[in-house]
């Protein structure tokens, strides 16, 4: 059934267990995230981002996760969300389509710039019942960044700014950084949970950990402890797909299978054990 994004993390962060936000790009990657969410009665989140929204068109993307998750999972909590916005008018046209939770990325912006408009959209989206996940710190990416030794401190969320920003915003949820990376880009070798947790005691909203989708479990338990209610993940289906369809590919050289669906289906799977491994992992099996 769909559900507020808000609602799910807010149940999470109460029992204490994250849940997956995860971004699909076609039918293949839907059907597995919620397949995997229905056979673990696990709550879930699916993200579109714009760039995906212009690959698929965006009412055809929302729809195409909205019809399958109310047909295949009407019983499990599912929320669509629109990952990293970074424009108002994109969340115009988000508002129109029918999504119920937007992220409105502001995290290269200077604090107060990201403040203002983070709130301008905030009292938008809040007139018409729809969440907003903001971003304070910056979880860099591989080509944006170069990739050295950092000085992560340039990076990572101010526990007393992230306290102001939640006020003055009045944000659903926040997106943090603590060490942190998107895709490739090496992460600090440790995060740094002592931030991580002086950030949930001053602020009482969900928190959104990006750039984690190979960490360990011993990783995500600590942060889950410490008050992430929600991991975003990307590059691990991404390559579960890829590798699949390569490796079929590959192994039918010179007599190769012309059964997309096939082919496809197999991949859809491989994404699926993904998921799968994610929501144990993140604690939120059973919790729907």
């Amino acid at each position: 059934m769909i559900t507020s994004v808000k609602e799910i993390l807010v149940k999470a962060r109460k029992e204490g267990y994250a849940v997956g936000a995860f971004n699909t790009v076609n039918l293949e990657t839907t059907r597995a995230i919620v397949e995997a969410a229905h056979e673990l009665k696990a709550p879930v989140i699916i993200q579109i981002t714009e760039k995906t929204m212009e690959y698929g068109g965006g009412r055809g993307m929302f729809h195409l996760v909205k019809n399958d998750a109310e047909f295949y999972a009407p019983e499990i909590p599912l929320g669509i969300h629109l990952d990293h916005g970074k424009s108002f008018e994109l969340i115009e046209r988000c508002s129109e389509i029918g999504f119920s939770s937007v992220m409105y990325d502001g995290s290269r912006k200077e604090y107060v710039d990201n403040l203002m408009m983070t709130k301008k959209i905030v009292d938008f989206c809040h007139s018409r019942n729809i969440d907003v996940q903001g971003e304070l710190g910056s979880v860099p990416y591989l080509g944006e960044f170069e990739m050295k030794d950092e000085d992560w401190d340039q990076y990572m969320t101010d526990p007393d700014q992230a306290q102001d920003f939640v006020k003055q915003t009045e944000i659903d949820t926040l997106a943090v950084a603590i060490g942190n990376a998107h895709g490739f880009f090496k992460e600090r070798s440790e995060p740094d949970y002592d931030r991580l947790e002086k950030i949930s005691k001053k602020v009482s909203i969900p928190l959104i950990l990006h750039g984690a989708s190979d960490w360990e479990a011993e990783r995500v338990r600590q942060v889950v402890k410490r008050g992430i209610s929600c991991f975003n993940v990307d590059t691990a289906t991404r390559i579960a797909f890829i590798n699949s369809l390569t490796k079929q590919i590959k192994s039918q050289a010179g007599g190769a299978s012309f059964d997309v669906r096939k082919l496809l289906g197999q991949s859809r799977d491989a994404v699926k054990e993904v998921v799968k491994q994610k929501i144990i992992s993140f604690g939120s099996e059973g919790k729907a």
